[in-house]
């Protein structure tokens, strides 16, 4: 599986275009915001000749989902998103309000993304892990096969995802890394949400929250 990250918003939020040979793709957390953004994107996937299958999202806040109106409708896909964090998605139009910035409505999500299920794309397969504390849905996407993951909000190098926010638990997300991602092996790459990629063991090692 190859791995394409834009970096897209106000919010330097991370988008990614996950593909393999087959050139089935699937496209999580789209924050393009302006049309500028969007063709990026679409550049990109028409330039590699590639097919979007899916539209998936570690979270609904409104940073990683401005995009997912636009990519919805240009691929025709479903939404995916853990049940737990449809309040979330709800609230949205609200927090971009709050910020001064334009935004159209994500469509609800039609699939759910649950712990202990398999993302299928290509020749790909990914393992949902539900990380709640930043978002109460929050979930992980892991390639057991590459030793990588995309975490969304989760885990950042040197820091962790925000708790300030409506549904956020800080003692929930410090539990949530324990428990659910260091218990893989340190060597496994994290894909975070903003910001560079970073390893589990680099965040076991120095990250100060641990």
């Amino acid at each position: 599986m190859k791995v394409r990250k834009f970096t897209f918003n106000p919010f330097q939020e991370n988008t990614y275009v996950l593909y393999d040979k087959t050139r089935e793709a699937v496209i999580v957390d789209p924050g393009c915001y302006d049309e500028s953004e969007q063709k990026q994107l679409t550049d990109f996937i028409e330039s590699n000749k590639l097919k979007p299958v899916r539209l998936l999202n570690t979270h609904a806040h409104i940073d990683h989902i401005f995009g997912n109106a636009f990519i919805a409708k240009h691929y025709d896909l479903k939404l995916e998103l853990h049940p737990d964090d449809t309040e979330t998605l709800k609230r949205a139009a609200s927090w971009s309000q709050q910020y001064g910035l334009e935004y159209t409505e994500s469509p609800e999500a039609e699939k759910e993304l649950t712990e202990g299920e398999v993302i299928a794309f290509g020749e790909t397969t990914l393992d949902i892990l539900h990380v709640p504390g930043h978002a109460p849905g929050h979930t992980v996407f892991i390639d057991h096969k590459n030793h990588l993951l995309i975490g969304g909000d989760v885990l950042f190098r040197g820091s962790i995802g925000r708790t300030d926010l409506p549904g956020g638990d800080h003692e929930l997300l410090i539990s949530s890394i324990q428990n659910k991602l260091f218990t893989l092996e340190e060597d496994y790459k994290v894909y975070s949400g903003h910001g560079p990629e970073t390893s589990l063991q680099y965040e076991k090692s120095f990250n100060p929250f641990f």
